[in-house]
């Protein structure tokens, strides 16, 4: 896996054609930048309005902070207060749902911004004919902030 994956971000990394990403499901962790999440920066980044972004799922943060404190627990010779690590647990999968949405996502500008799945193809021509005409036409440097509505 490590293999291919290194292969995989090799050539999303050095790809010559125009990068256009778009979040139709879960994206988590190494896939997300494996897959020319805004870390490679693509030219374009959208989403639909169920999409998913994270680290990881809620449920696998919330096992291995689970784990950790358990084991913290263990070391020290006692164990966790009752209720606490389930909690907690409870906590953080309902922080991660929270913070994985779309809406979460386009607000903090991880995304240039939420399509309706239908509307998809009619994006994607648009931003395949943003990316040629970027290429045949000279640019001038931006003298003035970007505004995003």
């Amino acid at each position: 896996m490590i293999k291919h994956g290194a292969k995989m971000i090799q050539a999303v990394a050095n790809a010559t054609v125009p990068q256009i990403t778009l979040h139709i499901g879960a994206s988590f962790g190494a896939g997300n930048y494996g897959m020319c999440g805004r870390a490679y920066g693509p030219r374009f980044a959208f989403s639909w309005p169920n999409a998913k972004t994270s680290v990881m799922g809620g449920e696998q943060a919330a096992t291995v902070m689970k784990i950790v404190t358990e084991q913290k627990y263990a070391r020290e010779g006692g164990e966790p207060p009752a209720g606490m690590v389930e909690k907690m647990y409870k906590g953080i999968v309902d922080q991660f749902d929270r913070e994985s949405t779309a809406l979460y996502s386009t607000a903090h500008l991880w995304d240039d911004g939420l399509i309706d799945p239908r509307d998809t193809r009619r994006v994607l021509a648009f931003t395949l004919s943003v990316a040629r005409e970027s290429m045949v036409r000279k640019l001038r440097p931006s003298t003035f902030g970007v505004a995003r509505m």
